[in-house]
């Protein structure tokens, strides 16, 4: 199991765990995904913030999602307000995150970053999480855009002044992670995709933190009343089995600005 010292870049040079800025398709997709990560970080007085790609400030999602924010101590919502790809009601009036250009989502989430200044930028992995939605591969490939151009001076200099990010971090689910999980969805009918194992570079235990990851889940109340998203089919298990599941979270680190001593670093 990798060390979740991956997860704390330079730990040795400073006191304090690095900063957060989770980036995510909906409201309740950081509480599944990283909830435990965030309440860690805030606990050890680390900054942290989320910003959500879809639905619109005013609906009934957002007031959930401050409230699952506030039992992560992830501050207020950062929404960006765009239509989900597979819920009309979403965004009444904006496009659609898939439909949305690519540039003005990336100058979007360049300006969030820059705002913020996080140490890490945690987002969605290339496969769309476990139904591999496309509202959350289109997001990946947003923040991973975002997280390199925001430390260009020459890119989106209205945005703010540069700062580059020292990782980011793609939330993820090995094969040898979803045996719990994966009949569960394949019970109403989803998909569960997963990664080889080799992908998953950051194993994080956040059992300490579950308290407050589960009062998250369950702020997304519509979630959790329906039968087929995830919110609600861990409610209806026994509590045994839902912390099996949701104990632990996986990541793939990538690395997004110029670094050196790389060994896999190309050479002439």
């Amino acid at each position: 199991m990798p060390d979740y010292d991956d997860l704390i870049p330079e730990k040795a040079a400073s006191s304090t765990m690095p900063s957060l800025l989770g980036v995510f398709a909906h409201p309740d997709d950081e509480s599944l995904l990283a909830g435990g990560v965030l309440a860690q970080h805030a606990a050890a007085h680390a900054r942290t913030a989320v910003v959500t790609m879809t639905w619109a400030p005013d609906s009934p999602r957002a007031s959930e999602l401050a409230d699952a924010l506030r039992a992560l101590g992830a501050g207020a919502p950062r929404m960006l307000g765009y239509g989900d790809a597979r819920n009309e009601r979403a965004a009444p009036g904006r496009p659609r995150l898939v439909d949305a250009p690519l540039d003005e989502v990336v100058a979007a989430l360049v300006q969030q970053i820059r705002s913020f200044r996080p140490d890490i930028v945690v987002t969605h992995d290339a496969l769309g999480q476990l139904t591999g939605h496309p509202d959350h591969r289109r997001t990946h490939q947003a923040a991973l855009l975002a997280a390199q151009d925001a430390g260009l001076p020459h890119l989106h200099p209205a945005a703010g002044k540069p700062w580059q990010p020292r990782a980011v971090y793609c939330a993820t689910h090995p094969e040898s992670g979803v045996r719990e999980l994966g009949p569960l969805l394949e019970s109403v009918g989803k998909a569960a995709l997963a990664v080889p194992d080799a992908y998953a570079t950051t194993t994080v235990d956040v059992s300490p933190w579950l308290e407050q990851k589960w009062r998250a889940i369950l702020a997304h109340r519509g979630e959790v009343a329906r039968e087929r998203p995830l919110p609600g089919i861990l409610a209806r298990l026994p509590e045994a089995d839902r912390t099996q599941i949701i104990q632990t979270e996986y990541f793939t680190r990538l690395t997004p600005g110029p670094t050196k001593g790389d060994s896999a670093a190309l050479s002439i």
